[in-house]
Formats: C-alpha cells, structure tokens, sequence
C-alpha cells in the first residue's frame, strides 16, 4: 500500500483532504473534486471550470471564460505537499490557458500525483547543474515534483519540445521545464509580474493544475 506523509509547514486552513491524505499548508492549496462533465471550455475540471483539456503546450493556448463564481486566486505563500510513494509518477506534459481574470497551467502525470512545492524564485535554473535558463520575466514560480520523472524505463522522455514553451497569455509568459534529474521533475512559470496563485490537484486523469490571477 502507499504510503503518504503530508508536511504542514504554513498554517492549516482546515480545508478537507485531497486524494489521500493529502492536505494543504497554504490559500492557495484546493483540494481534488469530482470529475466534471466534458465542455468545450480548453481548461480541465478544477473547482469553475470545465474537464476539457487545455490548449497543448506546443500551440497558442486559448482563451476562455472561466465559469460564474470562479475568482481570480489571492494567496501568494509557498505551497509544500509531501508523498512517499512506491513508484514515481510519470510527468507527460504542460498545458496552458487564459481565463477571465487568470491564467491557468496544467501538468499531466501518469500514475500517483506526487509531492510538489510551488514557490516563488528569483530566476529559474537547471536542475542538476543550477545553470540559469533564459526566459526572462517579472516573476518566476516555481514547481517542483517529487518523486517524478519525465522519462521512461529506457531513459526516452515523456514530455517532449522545449524546454521553453512560449504562452503569451494574461500574466505567465512562459511554461520551461525545468529539468529531470534524481527523482525531480521542474517546471517553471514565467511571469509578467507577481501575482496571487492557487494549486488544485485533478484526479481520471491526474493532474495538478496552477491558476495565476492577471
């Protein structure tokens, strides 16, 4: 059986668990809800909005309105989920999207969700070597997972192109990944400036999605 180990290091919100056990240490944490039904909206099912997927990573993403009632996100603390996991989650790809007052990033995993922490950096480096990447912006997110990996058995990645995928939405300008090394898969988020986030985590199929007010 899997074995899951949250860490609070922010104050509890009470917020109900996600998945399992799983909970959150920040405002800008919401946990897992029940499949939506399909739209035509290229956002995927978190709280106000619809399970559709979102624009691919490798094309212009979309815009669309975001359901009545689903604001703009407020909290800006780093977010820290922590999972013991037999075997680590397969990323396969970002996807982004603009909606009515936020953008939202999506990234795609095969398998468990994994721990991750979502903070706020001063510039977005490499994993493994910490070479600074090349993506200039005003602000920079930064998500890392673990365990996950990006590739498979063979060693052939899962998430292809990049690193830098262009976005030219509201506020994320760029998606990068980061890198794939030791267990950690990064993602970083270029923006135009710094902003309130929240992190929901989406289950069939599992995903964790990044939302970025304007």
């Amino acid at each position: 059986m899997k074995r899951i180990r949250v860490a609070l290091t922010l104050v509890l919100l009470g917020l109900p668990a996600a998945g399992c056990g799983a909970a959150a240490r920040d405002t800008g944490f919401t946990p897992a809800d029940p499949p939506a039904a399909t739209a035509t909206s290229d956002a995927p099912g978190a709280p106000g909005a619809s399970s559709a997927p979102a624009a691919p990573s490798s094309s212009p993403a979309a815009t669309s309105a975001a359901r009545p009632g689903r604001k703009p996100p407020t909290g800006t603390r780093e977010i820290e989920v922590e999972r013991d996991l037999d075997e680590s989650p397969i990323v396969t790809g970002a996807r982004f999207a603009e909606h009515d007052g936020f953008d939202r990033v999506v990234i795609d995993v095969k398998g468990a969700l994994p721990g991750y922490t979502v903070r706020w950096v001063p510039k977005l480096v490499q994993e493994g070597s910490g070479d600074p990447i090349d993506a200039t912006g005003g602000a920079y997110l930064e998500v890392r997972m673990r365990p996950a990996a990006a590739h498979g058995g063979s060693g052939k990645p899962t998430w292809t192109g990049g690193p830098i995928f262009q976005a030219g939405l509201g506020n994320v300008q760029n998606v990068v990944k980061t890198g794939d090394f030791e267990g950690v898969v990064g993602v970083g988020i270029v923006l135009d400036h710094r902003a309130g986030f929240r992190v929901t985590e989406q289950r069939s199929p599992n995903r964790l999605v990044i939302d970025v007010a304007h």
